[in-house]
């Protein structure tokens, strides 16, 4: 198997377990964490962070948080859930515009 290959297969392993596997966070939790979209209020504020603005990321804003409910175990899956989810969007917006690229320059045409 390409490496290249083996590095997507690892990234696919990674979300399914992300979102599939055990966890603290409910599947569903995970799922909306993964994709920044459908938690409520104070925990989409925390998410809605840690995918476009990391380092605006506050002790406070981890602490209001878990007012939601959520146990520090489930807050840490599903800050992990919404990096990993943003990262996946970037990765696939990446290969995308790559893909774009290279069919427009034509093979071996790397520009």
């Amino acid at each position: 198997m390409p490496d290249e290959d083996r590095k997507r297969a690892a990234h696919r392993a990674l979300v399914d377990r992300l979102l599939n596997g055990d966890g603290e966070a409910s599947a569903q939790d995970r799922a909306r964490a993964f994709h920044n979209n459908g938690l409520t209020p104070p925990l989409d504020a925390l998410i809605a962070k840690v995918a476009d603005s990391p380092t605006q990321v506050t002790a406070s804003d981890l602490a209001a948080a878990k007012t939601s409910g959520r146990t520090e175990d489930q807050v840490f899956e599903l800050v992990v859930c919404a990096a990993v989810g943003k990262s996946t969007r970037l990765y696939e917006a990446g290969l995308t515009a790559l893909a774009e690229a290279m069919l427009k320059e034509g093979p071996g045409h790397a520009t």
